[in-house]
């Protein structure tokens, strides 16, 4: 895989490291409120607050899978089918929740993936 690749590859894994971040750790936090266009209070509901951090951590293996396929699998194939993932579910994200989605969560995927073609 290029140089690009790779970059590109680490990057969407520390997207989502981050978006683990802000849904595990500062779940409360204001700058969780911003991202995700929640009020603080929101996220300070049990139910809301726990459908957070699941979410995270399912982030987070996401950013996992992205390494291990890239640095130690050496698998492009991997890295394809995991970037085909993450723009679907931020084209599902885009067209259920917001349009911005698809580009905020989605992006660095689909340059990656396209970087993986060439």
């Amino acid at each position: 895989m290029t140089v690009i690749t790779t970059i590109l590859a680490a990057l969407t894994a520390l997207e989502f490291f981050y978006i683990m971040y802000l849904e595990t750790i500062a779940t409360t936090s204001e700058k969780t409120s911003k991202v995700f266009g929640m009020d603080r209070e929101e996220l300070e509901r049990k139910s809301v607050n726990t459908l957070f951090k699941n979410q995270g951590i399912y982030n987070g293996l996401i950013a996992v899978l992205i390494l291990l396929a890239h640095f130690v699998f050496v698998s492009k194939t991997a890295v394809m089918v995991l970037m085909g993932y993450i723009i679907l579910v931020a084209l599902y994200g885009s067209i259920t929740s917001n349009p911005k989605i698809l580009l905020m969560q989605g992006g660095l995927a689909i340059l990656t993936l396209v970087s993986c073609l060439f």
